[in-house]
């Protein structure tokens, strides 16, 4: 009853229905670039596991802090994704390709039972993204967060594009997702750091350059002014 109740009160294409067939109508003129966006909606998000191993990889001389922000990212995504899961039943929107059986398709139409709000390959790109944006401040190697950016928006585009799903769903997703790594970073980071550092020994930031001591911090001989010696 209640998915009947959702279904009915969200039609996707009263929303967005014009706007999801000019995409779609644009694709079915560019027979060139259907293939390369087919492979990037299909195998996309690998590209956010690389870029979260890679972070990882730069995080382990950067303190526990930085490692715990690269976890949390990869942790975050996997939370959106069921979270996901959870909405799109509760929500119950069908498919844009089977509302508006008429529109041209890149992929085959899913089943009628994978629903179509929030786009799912939307949310966890969102979620790898900013969780990637909130650990890379902390490794000095924004570009990777850039990059994720960069390509959970044109996977976002990519799901409209093959005809998977309404540009409503895929905003909702990059909303969904950005909105639990903002705020699952928010509670969770400083306490997951703080058993990062009981458990591994590895001190929240690196040690400073020339700086003694077991936390990187100077000796109190070496804290004293000049002055005072």
């Amino acid at each position: 009853m209640m998915t009947t109740l959702a279904s009915s009160a969200l039609s996707g294409a009263s929303i967005d229905g014009a706007w999801y067939t000019d995409v779609t109508d644009f694709a079915r003129h560019t027979h060139w670039l259907n293939g390369i966006v087919s492979a990037w909606t299909s195998y996309g998000l690998a590209l956010f596991a690389v870029l979260l191993l890679a972070a990882l990889w730069f995080a382990r001389r950067a303190g526990a802090a930085a490692i715990t922000a690269v976890l949390c990212a990869g942790a975050l995504t996997v939370v959106a994704a069921v979270i996901n899961v959870v909405v799109k039943s509760a929500v119950a929107e069908q498919r844009p390709c089977r509302t508006i059986p008429s529109s041209f398709t890149v992929q085959p139409c899913p089943a009628a039972t994978d629903y179509s709000f929030p786009s799912n390959h939307s949310v966890v790109a969102a979620a790898a993204a900013i969780g990637l944006v909130l650990a890379c401040r902390l490794l000095n190697r924004q570009w990777i967060g850039v990059l994720a950016v960069a390509a959970a928006l044109v996977m976002a585009v990519s799901r409209v594009y093959v005809g998977a799903h309404y540009p409503h769903d895929v905003l909702g997703g990059l909303l969904l997702g950005a909105l639990v790594a903002l705020v699952g970073y928010r509670l969770i980071h400083r306490p997951a750091t703080r058993l990062t550092t009981r458990f591994t020994g590895i001190p929240a930031r690196p040690p400073l350059a020339g700086a003694s001591g077991p936390a990187g911090t100077d000796s109190a001989a070496d804290a004293k002014p000049l002055s005072s010696r």
